[in-house]
């Protein structure tokens, strides 16, 4: 499967994922519906983006004036696996640069008509690139985030929008927060388990962005990784692909879908018409052995009128309104340890009550 290819690319700290452009502008549109001045007179930076190879980069600059932008930094960490054929970075570059990307700095504050060919594209962004020396500068260091140098870079920025290393993913975010910035980022999904992650979703101080999954159209690899899963491809355009079904934004910029409240039906109607053959029949959901809740074993089986406290699955939290419902905790229960019904212990669960219950008379008593 395609999720075990990245599993093990986590592990052997192959970080090198590229984000295709219709995943970046389907998700962006999300926030510039809600606010059309989102990114207005806003830095953007996109600290792990080599702009010849990042889609970020290029769609930022594309739509710099269209988003009314105030500057657009990108930065490449050396090493990097995709050499760029393109074009040369740097007059006289050495050979070995080549191949192993010199670390860089891309900082822009307009895009123009360089080319007369009375449109601004991305033909106007590479002459840019290849020929305003001014906005192409090396690094003085490897260009890692966690150097002084690109710190710096992230305290003059107003938003962080990239895909961080997956090896790096808790310390990436902590240094986000560290500077209590705006951002937009891809992750893995078991990142809402992080101890570095979840508060801050409680809390709702960040939350998952638009889209989720399976509606990630899957990420650009380099060569020498594998292409192996079901949902591994090669595209038109000769790029490698391999798709997860795990993939998730984490933000703190709103968006609509947050606000809309998840449709509900009651404990007994649930018991009755769920299309889940695990509950359909039951006379009452099952209880955990060591916390005082529910066990609701799919989203779509939230009950409207259990005024109590349930467990559910962490995909929960794509569909989660923080008008809603109130997060609790995640899975532990009063023993401090794992939630278990039965004695077997399910998934991870997040432990929430519903802000709204409805109390009808003779619900169910679970």
């Amino acid at each position: 499967m395609a999720n075990a290819t990245l599993s093990k690319a986590k592990k052997a700290k192959n970080d090198e994922f590229y984000t295709q452009w219709a995943d970046i502008e389907k998700e962006v549109q999300a926030y510039l519906e809600f606010d059309p001045d989102v990114f207005k007179g806003k830095t953007i930076l996109c600290p792990c983006d080599d702009p010849y190879e990042s889609n970020f980069f290029k769609y930022f600059a594309l739509h710099f004036n269209e988003f009314k932008l105030k500057k657009l930094i990108a930065t490449c960490y050396i090493g990097s696996p995709i050499a760029s054929t393109q074009l040369t970075l740097f007059d006289n570059e050495p050979e070995d640069n080549k191949t192993t990307r010199t670390p860089h700095k891309i900082e822009i504050t307009e895009v123009e008509d360089y080319n007369g060919d009375l449109a601004v594209d991305l033909r106007d962004v590479e002459w840019l690139l290849a020929n305003k020396k001014n906005a192409l500068t090396r690094l003085a260091g490897d260009g890692d985030f966690r150097s002084d140098e690109i710190k710096k870079l992230r305290d003059e920025a107003d938003i962080i929008i990239t895909n961080p290393p997956f090896s790096l993913f808790r310390e990436f975010i902590a240094w986000i927060m560290e500077a209590e910035k705006q951002f937009l980022i891809i992750g893995n999904m078991n990142a809402i388990t992080y101890k570095e992650v979840f508060p801050l979703i409680k809390d709702n101080k960040i939350w998952l962005g638009l889209a989720f999954g399976r509606n990630f159209r899957g990420f650009i690899i380099p060569n020498n990784y594998p292409l192996s899963g079901s949902e591994a491809r090669i595209d038109k355009h000769g790029n490698r692909i391999v798709s997860t079904n795990n993939t998730i934004w984490l933000t703190n910029l709103d968006h609509g879908r947050r606000h809309q409240s998840l449709p509900l039906m009651t404990m007994a109607k649930n018991l009755r018409y769920s299309k889940h053959k695990e509950l359909r029949g039951k006379e009452c959901y099952d209880r955990y052995d060591n916390y005082d809740a529910i066990e609701v074993p799919f989203s779509d089986a939230i009950p409207s009128d259990y005024e109590g406290v349930m467990g559910v699955p962490i995909s929960f939290l794509h569909k989660y309104c923080p008008e809603q419902f109130e997060i609790i905790k995640f899975r532990k229960g009063d023993d401090d340890r794992d939630l278990s019904v039965g004695g077997k212990c399910p998934y991870f669960r997040i432990l929430i009550k519903n802000k709204h219950c409805k109390h009808l008379a003779g619900r169910n008593k679970a």
